[in-house]
């Protein structure tokens, strides 16, 4: 048989043949051809000596490959994430500080380039490329977004230099052992038969039954979920209130999150880092909020840092999409029917990475215009940092009690 008609077969069969059936064709045909098949075959074809010889060899033995398998059991190229078990934890590591994420919104995304993220990784000890590094962020929920115009304003000439400090006192304090919180205020939610955005499987033909308008019902009100989320334990607290967003409110929530979650883990802890938004209950010109920390601080004998983020940067809280998106994740689709819906669905909000969530109904009343006077101000145990004193604060304790 001449090389032409191998060639012209081997042409008809490319398209259908497997990694598998291509070698063993050839193989095949060299063997049929007797001495010097091997060279013919590969003239005709252009498939290598050596996998020939591995078609031959496996047609000598005809249990060396299971049928249904395409290459031997554990073939392949291993995965470059199994190879290095840490080149995911350095991946994002790098990518906290640049990390940006719209609540309730499962995607996220990140302002440095595919190049630049391979550069630095390299630069760390691991073997990446661009390509490989976009594989990862997409498979970590990351996108690649262009700008989209919505907001006025220049930013703040500071906002970079206070992230970068930011994570400095994150990062120190997880080093030394301390807890460190984020905490924000999630969308308030109507209680009650209304839609909720979402799907979720149901049997053909039978949606759940919801309420044509979104008009509050007098008697079930809203609720206000106030979150706090452990950055190192991926664990989170959710005090779901039905007054309003204050100060007291927010601070009460930490206070039960210490109580129930912190205090077990961080008992023998003497320091607390806060980082929150800059407006809001939790705001930094909130004197209410700064009360609230001293009495938690007296009661606890709990030092506490609080660290905000810059003005219009409050969508770069790591709560919002450690924990707030996954919780509008689970519950897509589903009315809130009561509250104790919703608080059942918060603390069965789970992730692949092992977050961990509990929630309360808060029924507590917490007024507003509640006015804190200079001289209690005055009474206030604060010191400013150096840098932006009016974003980063430290709170010590008038007197240590029992945590």
């Amino acid at each position: 048989m001449d090389t032409d008609t191998i060639r012209a077969k081997y042409e008809a069969l490319a398209p259908v043949l497997t990694e598998r059936s291509r070698r063993l064709w050839a193989a095949t045909e060299a063997k049929s051809l007797g001495h010097g098949g091997i060279a013919v075959v590969i003239r005709a074809t252009g498939i290598s000596r050596s996998t020939i010889s591995r078609g031959l060899q496996e047609l000598a033995s005809a249990d060396a490959v299971e049928p249904q398998r395409v290459r031997r059991r554990g073939g392949g190229r291993q995965r470059t994430t199994d190879k290095d078990p840490t080149l995911l934890t350095d991946l994002t590591a790098l990518l906290e500080a640049t990390t940006a994420g719209l609540p309730d919104a499962p995607l996220r995304w990140t302002s440095k380039s595919t190049r630049k993220l391979a550069a630095e990784l390299q630069a760390m000890g691991h073997t990446i490329s661009a390509t490989l590094v976009a594989e990862l962020l997409v498979q970590q929920g990351y996108t690649l977004q262009a700008n989209r115009k919505t907001r006025e304003g220049s930013q703040h000439p500071d906002r970079d230099a206070q992230f970068h400090y930011l994570n400095d006192q994150i990062h120190g304090a997880q080093q030394r052992g301390e807890p460190v919180i984020s905490v924000d205020t999630k969308k308030k939610e109507l209680v009650g038969d209304f839609k909720n955005p979402g799907r979720e499987w149901r049997p053909k033909g039978t949606p759940e039954r919801v309420r044509v308008h979104d008009f509050v019902i007098p008697e079930q009100g809203k609720a206000i979920p106030y979150g706090v989320y452990d950055l190192s334990r991926d664990e989170g607290w959710v005090s779901v209130g039905i007054d309003h967003d204050t100060a007291s409110f927010a601070m009460n929530a930490i206070r039960s999150w210490w109580q129930k979650m912190g205090r077990t883990v961080y008992g023998g802890a003497s320091h607390l880092t806060v980082t929150a938004d800059g407006g809001g209950s939790n705001g930094s010109r909130s004197r209410l909020w700064k009360w609230e920390l001293q009495q938690f601080a007296n009661r606890t004998g709990l030092t506490i840092t609080v660290c905000h983020y810059p003005p219009g940067t409050s969508k770069w809280n790591k709560i919002e999409h450690r924990l707030f998106s996954y919780i509008a994740m689970n519950w897509r689709g589903k009315a809130l029917t009561s509250l104790a819906t919703i608080v059942s669905l918060i603390g069965t909000t789970t992730t692949t990475s092992g977050l961990r969530v509990r929630s309360e109904i808060d029924k507590r009343s917490y007024p507003k215009g509640v006015t804190i006077t200079d001289e209690q101000m005055q009474q206030l145990h604060l010191k400013r940092h150096e840098f932006h004193g009016d974003w980063n604060y430290t709170i010590h304790p008038r007197k240590a009690h029992a945590n």
